[in-house]
């Protein structure tokens, strides 16, 4: 992997935390619903900024 500069570091750990952040708010949706529906649409979206997270993680190393 090629040397990030600091404002791409900087760029990747804001959309670190942007994925880890809406993984939470579909976690906490899913928590307050009463919808199944609802419900495994608010988990499917949590899972895949999960997976960003990861992937973004993955890259790094």
């Amino acid at each position: 992997m090629a040397d990030l500069t600091t404002k791409e570091l900087s760029a990747l750990t804001d959309q670190l935390n942007y994925e880890r952040m809406m993984a939470d708010k579909y976690d906490a949706a899913r928590s307050d619903s009463q919808s199944q529906d609802l419900n495994a649409t608010f988990q499917r979206c949590a899972q895949q900024h999960r997976d960003n997270y990861q992937s973004l993680l993955n890259f790094l190393k």
